[in-house]
């Protein structure tokens, strides 16, 4: 169950108006310095411009593996100066672990925070015209390179320089990269959906999602999501 990862930097970020004819976006964070108070929807100072989507208590804070940003320069040099830490917009920049290394509702210490795994990232049109890569998103999703999302379980603070651990793992039968792929996964069979939809570690749109999966007649359409 051992798996600890260094922080590297914290980033926050506000609503801007970025793309004309679209909606604001916060996807662009600026790296901040020293130790930040993590609430239980999120980094102090760090805001959402969409709260129906982003946010709230089970997206509290958004966490992207730096061991990911190879394979993104490498798969599109064209752009590989936007692909450095911060660059996707999450709020933790960690090195030490990656999704293959952890299971949906794993407990961390954060600094004096504690945390929980609650979901995958799933990708939308913002992250395309952020990276300027109209495939970005849809990359995201086939590779499973998406980081994740947190629960806060207890409030606290942390800074770049701490470490994240896995404390407990109620769930090891389910790690996180299949998790994130099966969410993905047009052809999921049923009853991994099911199981899926009743694991209550996972967060509840989600776990609704898995469930509409169940159905062998359920077609999802994520064009307007990947594409705007």
């Amino acid at each position: 169950m051992t798996a600890t990862a260094t922080i590297l930097d914290l980033f926050l970020g506000q609503p801007e108006h970025r793309w004309e004819g679209k909606a604001p976006s916060a996807i662009r964070k600026v790296r901040v310095d020293g130790p930040v108070e993590m609430t239980e929807t999120g980094l102090a100072g760090d805001t959402q411009a969409d709260l129906t989507v982003h946010g709230g208590p089970e997206k509290a804070l958004h966490i992207y593996p730096s061991e990911h940003y190879a394979h993104w320069r490498e798969a599109f040099p064209e752009k590989a100066d936007l692909y450095a830490p911060g660059g996707f917009g999450e709020n933790l920049s960690t090195e030490g672990f990656t999704e293959e290394d952890l299971c949906i509702g794993d407990v961390f210490s954060a600094g004096t925070a504690r945390l929980q795994i609650s979901q995958g990232r799933q990708p939308c049109w913002k992250l395309n015209l952020h990276t300027d890569n109209p495939v970005q998103a849809a990359s995201f999703q086939k590779t499973g390179r998406t980081g994740w999302y947190f629960r806060v379980l207890e409030p606290g603070r942390m800074e770049a320089g701490d470490k994240i651990s896995v404390i407990d793992r109620p769930c090891p039968d389910w790690n996180l990269r299949d998790v994130i792929l099966a969410r993905f996964n047009p052809r999921l069979d049923a009853d991994t959906a099911r199981a899926l939809a009743d694991l209550e570690e996972l967060a509840e749109p989600w776990r609704t999602s898995f469930a509409k999966k169940a159905n062998p007649a359920f077609h999802e359409d994520t064009s307007r999501r990947l594409q705007g």
